[in-house]
């Protein structure tokens, strides 16, 4: 069951989603005034102004925290091009005008950055949640061989990530795929593993078959 919590302070309202937070620690470095994990409540928006506040909360590579302007100021854009970036042991960060689809094409969440579990250990499916430490995950992270469509010329600026049932995440639209020794490539079609058994990670290979995979993911209803 999803926690989030609501923290409102002058012109601007901070959504916390602790199911998605992995610590990534970049609200505490960029205001520790705001965000004291050793205080109750661990936020206090009323430190610092609504637009510091909005600065750092779109630093959170998670999506994690999130916020909502009260002030008439403007809503968080996505980034002007949208970025998959695979870190080594860990989970695939996105940034951009993302949409996550359910297997029926139907819209689970509208995202301007997400991480999206790679070991098939998270119980926040398809989002990561930090299990690939308990769970032992190893993969550099590296793109060796791109399997992806070229891009072309797609209309829509947004990303669809769509979630196949027990299989992996199907990306349609403009993307960079990045790794983490920043190697990169450019499509407008793929599929990435989220199982945690591809033999070529970060791209699915079709083993979650294999392994009996179960994503257990959102819906639509």
């Amino acid at each position: 069951m999803a926690k989030i919590r609501q923290y409102e302070g002058d012109g601007i309202r901070i959504t916390y989603d602790a199911d998605r937070c992995i610590h990534a620690a970049e609200c505490v470095h960029g205001l520790p005034e705001v965000f004291d994990p050793n205080r109750k409540p661990w936020i206090d928006p009323g430190a610092a102004a609504a637009d510091d506040l909005a600065n750092v909360v779109r630093r959170c590579p998670t999506g994690a925290l999130a916020y909502e302007r009260l002030d008439g100021e403007p809503a968080e854009e996505p980034a002007p091009t949208n970025q998959l970036r695979v870190a080594a042991d860990g989970p695939v960060y996105a940034s951009g005008d993302l949409v996550v689809l359910d297997a029926e094409h139907r819209e689970v969440a509208r995202e301007t950055r997400a991480a999206f579990c790679r070991c098939g250990a998270s119980k926040n499916k398809p989002y990561c949640d930090g299990r690939h430490a308990e769970a032992g995950f190893r993969d550099p992270g590296f793109i060796v061989e791109a399997r992806l469509r070229p891009p072309g010329t797609e209309d829509s600026p947004a990303l669809a990530i769509r979630l196949r049932p027990d299989g992996p995440l199907v990306l349609e639209g403009r993307f960079k795929l990045v790794g983490s020794d920043d190697g990169s490539a450019e499509g407008a079609a793929g599929a990435l593993c989220r199982c945690g058994a591809s033999k070529n990670k970060p791209f699915c290979d079709g083993t979650h078959r294999e392994v009996d995979f179960e994503a257990d993911d959102p819906t639509v209803d």
